[in-house]
């Protein structure tokens, strides 16, 4: 199923669930203690990330987004779409770039480990395969940064490209203060004239808005333009920890009647080169309530105040750079 078809066709089409707080026992989602089992076993995280898929794909939400690095995550989306032959109108994503190294504990020293050279393509997309097998839609190079030699490695180009040739769309995540650098190189990037990424995943939210007018132009360029972290991993999502954010984002959220995990991602869906959002849901109701987001509408004086919240991105990056795996 094309990106295209998903985003004109899906019952909510610019929603997708992205797993990163469902594949393994330790993220850096705030509130984590609150919202899974006391017991992160992999049965229990197997279990309640079946649950929350089922619920999304009843919700209409058809992009599920993965990654080699989120423990168990492609095991249990392999599992579930095995579980539901029925479901055949969703685009299956899945990232490679981060080995996972926590051996499934929230409390490891080092939870993942980058490389984005031709070694680990060569290795993460045979195993994202044995588990997801020609469901495999959607590729990305997992948090791609301006130095990353990812966007200069014409080996590496050409392994994708071959990918590419095979069906499968090729795409890149960005991550830290140099988002919208690494976004306009990667735009550049090109195998036998053609241009090779055809989606880009960034973080993008009330806090951290600096990529805005690069994923503008790589909307423009025919790119997939996926938002991730919508909710600042929980900083945006109505939990008291920072008060003058809680303030102006609780009060627009009043006005506009939903909650402020809804006003938050909906002011993401305001941005016409949005394709899709991600929910990072961790249960149905965190779920359920994110997807409020698509029917809320602001006016004017509202956006200019949830405007109010950007930080700088360098202090930004450092702030998630401290929040703590649990």
């Amino acid at each position: 199923m094309s990106f295209e078809h998903l985003v004109s066709a899906a019952p909510t089409p610019r929603f997708g669930l992205g797993l990163a707080a469902l594949g393994r026992p330790g993220y850096i989602n705030l509130g984590r203690a609150e919202d899974l089992p006391a017991e992160r076993t992999v049965s229990a995280m197997r279990e309640r990330t079946h649950e929350v898929l089922d619920a999304a794909y009843a919700q209409g939400v058809r992009y599920l987004d993965a990654a080699r690095s989120y423990g168990r995550s492609e095991e249990f989306l392999a599992e579930w779409l095995e579980r539901r032959p029925d479901v055949r109108d969703v685009v299956v994503g899945s990232k490679w770039g981060y080995t996972y190294t926590a051996d499934w504990r929230a409390d490891a020293d080092v939870h993942e480990v980058k490389d984005h050279g031709v070694r680990t393509f060569d290795r993460q997309v045979a195993e994202s395969r044995s588990l997801l097998g020609k469901r495999l839609d959607l590729y990305q190079i997992h948090s791609v940064t301006p130095d990353s030699p990812a966007l200069t490695d014409p080996v590496l180009h050409r392994g994708l490209a071959r990918l590419a040739a095979e069906g499968v769309l090729v795409g890149l995540s960005t991550s830290g203060p140099s988002q919208a650098d690494a976004i306009r190189a990667a735009l550049t990037v090109t195998v036998d004239g053609q241009p090779l990424f055809r989606s880009v995943q960034a973080t993008y939210n009330l806090l951290e808005p600096s990529a805005g007018e690069a994923l503008a132009a790589a909307h423009d360029a025919g790119c997939v333009v996926i938002v991730k972290e919508g909710m600042a991993n929980g900083r945006l999502a109505g939990r008291p920890t920072d008060a003058a954010t809680s303030a102006v984002l609780r009060r627009v959220a009043e006005e506009a009647g939903t909650s402020c995990d809804a006003a938050a991602l909906a002011a993401v869906l305001h941005q016409p080169w949005v394709d899709v959002v991600l929910s990072g849901a961790a249960t149905v109701e965190q779920l359920t309530s994110n997807l409020r987001a698509a029917s809320v509408r602001f006016d004017g004086d509202q956006l200019a105040r949830l405007a109010t919240l950007a930080e700088p991105a360098d202090a930004y990056w450092q702030h998630r750079s401290r929040l703590a795996w649990s």
